[in-house]
């Protein structure tokens, strides 16, 4: 059994569309951003960055003590080699995967985390930045376009780049891109969503979070922290 202390963000989803692909038994435990959650000790406990996922794997490979994880890069590669999918063995499939999961945990994450946050928001529009982080996600849009212009998936097979990179682009309108004008992403984003683990994971997100609303109170908990 794995628990997964998740709430709906991005992050979020990129562990429930692998824990269903790969079919595994695991239990939610919701943690409202939105509320404070992640700042109980019981949380911090596993996941000391207070972010959003952590795991606890009750039944790891080596058959020792449960081991918990927290960022979603590492949470996916270690249930990728815990399952032995989609992450190949070979050398280089291996770090063609390897290196877009990074990408998307260096760059697509963080970018249009900052293009929601100064578009959707900062309590002060700042021209600046939003125009920043919006021509920067609209690069970033147009390396995963080229990189998908002669292939299916990220890199092959469907793998974790894919599942990391697919909630990411899901908001792409929030994030004012034009899908329409990234004809390659715009196929593999579709050909994503009409996986049936990826809707079985969407659809736990809506019973989960039946309307994420960013109140004054949750706007100075989500981003009034200093530590």
């Amino acid at each position: 059994m794995i628990d997964l202390y998740y709430w709906t963000t991005p992050n979020g989803h990129k562990i429930t569309i692998f824990l269903e692909e790969a079919a595994l038994e695991y239990r939610i435990i919701p943690v409202n951003i939105g509320q404070g959650d992640q700042f109980k000790p019981e949380f911090l406990a596993i996941s000391p960055n207070n972010r959003i996922p952590a795991i606890v794997d009750h039944a790891p490979s080596d058959g020792g003590a449960p081991i918990s994880l927290f960022e979603s890069g590492a949470i996916l590669q270690y249930l990728a080699e815990k399952t032995a999918r989609f992450l190949p063995q070979a050398l280089r499939e291996r770090f063609a995967v390897m290196q877009w999961l990074f990408w998307q945990m260096g760059g697509l994450g963080p970018m249009a985390g900052q293009n929601h946050h100064f578009v959707q928001y900062a309590p002060e529009r700042i021209p600046y930045a939003m125009e920043r982080y919006i021509k920067e996600t609209h690069r970033l849009y147009g390396v995963l376009d080229k990189r998908l212009a002669d292939r299916e998936f990220i890199a092959g097979e469907y793998s974790i780049a894919d599942m990391a990179c697919y909630p990411w682009i899901v908001p792409h309108e929030r994030q004012q891109q034009n899908l329409e004008e990234f004809p390659h992403l715009k196929q593999w984003f579709e050909r994503i969503g009409r996986r049936p683990a990826v809707q079985r994971a969407y659809a736990l997100a809506n019973r989960v979070n039946e309307g994420p609303v960013v109140t004054a109170e949750s706007r100075r908990i989500l981003f009034g922290q200093s530590r």
